[in-house]
């Protein structure tokens, strides 16, 4: 297999600045994004933004299958010219927006009925990272991990802890249903053309169960994203200011965090993911059927 700065060359591809397109061409780097997503060569692996296609080649090496995704119709071209010779890899012009992760899961598991789950790997563009990391979540019941690129700020967030500054609903949602850790720290320098900024890779184990029982999932998105809403405000206030308790049966906020032993007068900031999950299922308690 060629370099990524060779492919580069050979098909005289030029990153497109309207979409912030930026290509990794550390070889070094590449192998252990693949290798932190500790593939077994039995699981089917779906790629975000393949690119080139140089990852795609490591990918399908050491799995059973990987579905590529790319939304870029000039590197469509080549990928299919790149990974020709990869009977198990599958090419697709794709919006992972849009794109409904479940059908990867197409491989199923040997005596039983269910679907096995995949793995998730990309350099995800950066000004839609979170929306990404939210729909792959929102897909979590046949994803077993994911090894992903961010921005190295929104990365921080995602792996954030109660009190610090970069805490927050990222952070929150994330550590409902997966368990994050970063990988490393990626420089500018190993990207063509370097961003201003540096890069970090996050890997994802999907809990089997969210860190709390939630009696409505919905109900506890809306609550975190209201809780910080204002970050200076207390919850209480955040509360009151929104709609989350006008269906309820006329309680005080104050009781709503009696009842769920936590402080009112505290900042989302300071809540664990447990403390969330339990304010959220006394809400849910008290709304009208």
């Amino acid at each position: 297999m060629t370099s990524p700065v060779g492919i580069l060359k050979k098909y005289r591809i030029r990153p497109y600045k309207g979409r912030g397109q930026s290509f990794l061409i550390d070889p070094n780097i590449i192998e252990k994004i693949v290798e932190s997503a500790e593939l077994t060569g039995r699981e089917t692996v779906l790629e975000i933004g393949a690119g080139i296609g140089f990852m795609t080649g490591m990918i399908a090496d050491r799995a059973a299958k990987v579905v590529a995704l790319e939304i870029d119709r000039m590197l469509l071209s080549v990928l299919n010219d790149e990974l020709a010779h990869r009977s198990n890899v599958k090419i697709m012009q794709q919006d992972i927006l849009t794109y409904d992760v479940s059908q990867a899961a197409s491989k199923f598991e040997v005596g039983s009925g269910s679907k096995a789950k995949i793995t998730v790997i990309g350099n995800i563009p950066y000004n839609i990272s979170s929306q990404i990391l939210f729909r792959l979540i929102d897909f979590r019941k046949v994803i077993s991990s994911m090894v992903l690129m961010f921005q190295r700020e929104v990365a921080e967030r995602i792996t954030a802890i109660p009190g610090t500054k970069e805490y927050s609903l990222l952070s929150v949602i994330t550590s409902m249903y997966t368990r994050a850790s970063r990988v490393m720290i990626v420089p500018a320098s190993c990207f063509h053309p370097s961003p201003k900024v540096e890069s970090a890779v996050l890997r994802f184990v999907v809990r089997d169960r969210p860190a709390v029982e939630l009696k409505d999932e919905e109900q506890f998105f809306r609550l975190v994203k209201t809780a910080f809403s204002m970050r200076r405000k207390t919850l209480a206030n955040n509360l009151k200011d929104s709609r989350l308790l006008s269906r309820g049966y006329g309680r005080e906020t104050s009781s709503v965090f009696h009842e769920a032993e936590i402080d009112g007068g505290r900042r989302a900031e300071t809540l664990t993911v447990e403390e969330f999950g339990r304010l959220s299922n006394v809400i849910s308690s008290i709304q009208k059927p």
